[in-house]
């Protein structure tokens, strides 16, 4: 079989499949720490300090930005840098509308991964810890891997790859609350009771309860954006 150059040029690429593996890695690192809501929206990001905290090349980092880029998650500004993008209100309807495509239609999977379940209760363990702890931040926290664990039921690694990116948008997102605990602390009721309602194996109980609740969310965030632009606009 004549293989023709296409082999010539597959191995010569091998060495930049290997450096974008671990960008991918590193990538996932960054996405994993703006989900956890510990790099917030607008931090500038050092090449030179993260190059050393993840001992990766420079090239290796700033392959993993573009990726994060790609994700919107990151927006590089010319001669300024590489920042965690910050949100606009335009956002907030269309990220609603995925969560409701991928969740709603997650926790009506008749027979969903006992792993999957595991994760939800164990969400729902770590909020509600964090909250007698006054962790709101935590509870903030928890809450993304409540929603990533529902994602998971309906055992899809694709469906695990659209809501881990989601999630870190939404992340972005939730930084325009200005009190943590008054948005957190209803939900996390509500977190129990889905997770009970798959558990007993009433998906579209559960469906319609995620469904009521995105709405409620989707409305406290619309709301918390307009009085941001309110106050920028009158200062």
């Amino acid at each position: 079989m004549n293989a023709g150059p296409w082999l010539a040029e597959l191995s010569s690429g091998s060495a930049a499949l290997s450096r974008r593996s671990t960008a991918e890695r590193v990538a996932g690192l960054l996405r994993t720490h703006v989900i956890e809501g510990r790099i917030p929206p607008g931090t500038r990001l050092s090449e030179e300090d993260i190059a050393a905290a993840v001992s990766v090349s420079r090239n290796t980092l700033r392959e993993a930005f573009r990726l994060l880029v790609h994700e919107r998650l990151l927006v590089h500004e010319l001669n300024r840098g590489v920042f965690v993008r910050e949100a606009s209100l335009d956002e907030v309807a269309d990220l609603f509308r995925l969560r409701r495509v991928l969740e709603c239609s997650s926790v009506r999977t008749p027979e969903p991964p006992e792993a999957a379940v595991a994760r939800l209760r164990s969400a729902v363990s770590e909020g509600e810890t964090a909250a007698r702890e006054g962790q709101w931040q935590e509870v903030g926290t928890a809450n993304m891997h409540f929603h990533l664990a529902v994602g998971a039921l309906a055992g899809s690694p694709r469906i695990d790859e659209l809501m881990e990116q989601l999630m870190a948008e939404l992340r972005l997102v939730f930084h325009v609350m200005a009190a943590p605990q008054k948005f957190h602390a209803p939900y996390l009721e509500d977190n129990a009771r889905i997770c009970a309602l798959v558990q007993a194996g009433r998906g579209e109980e559960a469906a319609a309860l995620l469904d009521t609740y995105l709405t409620r969310a989707e409305q406290q965030l619309v709301q918390a954006y307009r009085v941001v632009a309110n106050a920028t606009a009158s200062a």
